[in-house]
């Protein structure tokens, strides 16, 4: 188990402005047609449930259609009867058929509250199992990705991933989806009733459309750049913050908070002009579309009162046309926000399908090696390798370790000693040559397997949020309570945590901090002794520590290496003194092997190492 861990940087979720053009400083999918097919995919097993968000949102928009056309009819006969009343005729308001007309009304508006309520249930259904599929998708693609990935990203960047980007999916196919249907059936079923109503009429109120579109691209061209501003310099503002406040205590030792908070106010200001900006364009869209939609209304009623004269149409015609015109503005304004949320949709698509895409690591042999029985032998034959091909750092390096033995791998910084370690778990696989366990080559083992060959304790240690019983239980998920504990007393933690309130039950915060370095390391220790590993690797283990914590350490390890092949990586010449083979690595090639003693005695590169630790030591 490795117990390294770099914490991520967190992820921001972008800025966008409120309003109906909010959502135009979102960035833009290179291939937006091969992006939506792979989500269609992800779609394709709801096609049941999207056919009936389909037929539900269709029923809620037609019944909500109907509804002005028959609140018209009722105006008519109230006027009819109020004309009737004044002429002096005999007849006078039928309340009696406004009275069931209204009851119909009220009976078409709930059906249509019913239907919209049960197609935004089931969309939302959706949208998250589709959300919970692509995070599984991503989780288990992490587990099969090779490291050399996440050396060329981020930690913020991945993490990015599953956050921002399958919450905009999740998010926008929730509305996006409804509303689009929505405003097609909607769009489509004014146009009707409105021609119903009058063509004319009709044509006059389409005259306002062109205007519209005119306004609508003059604003988004003006805002565009301030919403793409806006949402760079808050990416610029999280990250500084979150720089800041991870090194708090660094920024405050070296008084720098005047310079943390001119920096802070020089990023903050221009997000401030650039977002001003940006919301103040957005938020002129509503009054200008009100302003050209009032425009309409006038030359529709105008038109209207005339048309009404001449008998042309009723008296409630002209309330309905009025009440289409406003529910057609709508479903425009909604085309143009669904239009801006598909492409965002498909830019944060597009980067997860990226992801999904990527490169796996061989996670199966053809015919694999069981490990089971290793008794620890391990060769490495003339390996080269280098993280980038045309630069090799490790160069024919061979060296063979029987079972049992202490090796120790030492040599400056740079020389390439958790290189080797890293070939050795698999983590990278050599350029040529090979590394073989009890005689079969690494490559032969299915990797999950090989690793569980492997122990690893390394100076930066990993523990999780959880109790300590958890933490030390994660090298063996099967352990029992008295396994753990065993592991524990071998790894003296044992007497530490009686000390403490809850035992074994204590909780660990997030970053570890409520426990201290030395007692990290040996819950650590403890988790490897639990995991039961063929071969041991100790990366400088004991380097962060005090005397004291690093004997109870160096005990813990030799508990742990006692009967399994250890390589031990370390600075501190002086704690692998007992080691059964030293390889002395530079520049990438084992330059002197042997016993410390041995290795003295040749008063080669391995003398100058220890001398000088051991006279720095002296002088100190």
């Amino acid at each position: 188990m490795s117990n390294q861990r770099q914490q991520p940087k967190r992820g921001f979720s972008p800025g966008g402005g409120h309003g109906p053009m909010g959502a135009m400083g979102g960035e833009k999918a290179k291939d937006f047609k091969g992006t939506m097919k792979n989500l269609i995919k992800y779609l394709a097993p709801f096609k049941i449930s999207i056919i009936t968000v389909v037929i539900f949102a269709i029923g809620s928009a037609s019944f909500s259609i109907v509804g002005p056309k028959l609140l018209g009819k009722a105006t008519t006969k109230i006027f009819e009867g109020l004309v009737s009343k004044v002429s002096g005729g005999s007849g006078g308001i039928d309340f009696t058929y406004i009275g069931n007309m209204l009851l119909f009304l009220l009976g078409l508006y709930i059906i249509s509250a019913l239907f919209s309520f049960i197609q935004g249930f089931v969309m939302s259904g959706i949208s998250q199992k589709v959300s919970y599929n692509l995070r599984k998708a991503i989780s288990e693609k992490m587990n099969r990705m090779p490291l050399k990935y996440f050396d060329t990203k981020t930690h913020g960047e991945v993490l990015s991933r599953v956050t921002n980007d399958v919450d905009m999916i999740s998010n926008n196919l929730n509305q996006s989806m409804t509303q689009m249907i929505t405003s097609i059936t909607t769009l489509i079923g004014v146009l009707i009733m409105m021609f119903s109503i009058s063509w004319v009429m009709t044509l006059v109120a389409l005259l306002v459309l062109p205007l519209s579109m005119v306004f609508i691209t003059l604003v988004v061209k003006k805002s565009q750049k301030y919403f793409k501003s806006q949402q760079e310099y808050l990416g610029h503002v999280n990250g500084q913050v979150e720089e800041i406040y991870g090194g708090h205590n660094i920024v405050k030792a070296f008084n720098g908070e005047e310079v943390a908070v001119e920096e802070f106010n020089k990023l903050n200001d221009t997000l401030y002009n650039s977002a001003w900006k940006s919301q103040f364009l957005s938020g002129m869209m509503m009054p200008i579309m009100s302003f050209i939609g009032n425009l309409g209304y006038v030359m529709v009623s105008i038109l209207g009162g005339w048309l009404a004269i001449k008998n042309t149409i009723e008296v409630g015609d002209i309330l309905s046309f009025i009440q289409y015109m406003r529910s057609f503005n709508q479903p425009i304004a909604q085309t143009a926000q669904v239009a801006n949320l598909m492409q965002s949709t498909a830019a944060a698509a597009e980067r997860v399908f990226e992801f999904l895409n990527e490169e796996e690591e061989e996670q199966f042999a053809k015919e694999p090696v069981s490990i089971d029985n290793l008794s620890g032998y391990v060769d490495f034959e003339h390996v080269h390798f280098g993280y980038n091909p045309e630069k090799i750092i490790v160069n024919d390096f061979t060296a063979h370790v029987r079972p049992g033995q202490k090796v120790a791998i030492v040599g400056p910084t740079g020389a390439g000693k958790t290189t080797m370690i890293k070939l050795l778990m698999r983590f990278y696989d050599v350029n040529s040559g090979a590394i073989r366990l009890d005689g079969h080559n690494i490559k032969d083992f299915n990797r999950s397997e090989l690793r569980d060959a492997f122990g690893m304790v390394l100076q930066d240690t990993w523990l999780f949020n959880g109790s300590i019983m958890e933490n030390i239980r994660y090298g063996n998920l099967e352990a029992s309570d008295e396994q753990v504990i065993k592991a524990a007393k071998a790894a003296r933690v044992h007497h530490f945590v009686k000390t403490l309130p809850d035992g074994y039950n204590m909780v660990l915060n997030e970053e570890a901090s409520n426990v201290s370095q030395g007692q990290k390391q040996l819950l650590t220790i403890a988790r490897a002794i639990l995991s039961d590993p063929k071969v041991l690797i100790l990366d400088e283990a004991t380097s962060s520590v005090d005397t004291r914590t690093e004997v109870l350490i160096q005990q813990a390890m030799e508990n742990l290496m006692k009967g399994r092949t250890s390589f031990i990586i370390a600075h501190r010449l002086s704690t692998i003194r007992n080691a059964d083979l030293i390889l002395v690595m530079k520049d990438g090639d084992i330059v002197e092997q042997g016993t410390h003693d041995n290795l003295l005695a040749a008063n080669g590169f391995y003398a100058s190492l220890y001398n000088s630790q051991f006279e720095n030591t002296e002088e100190a």
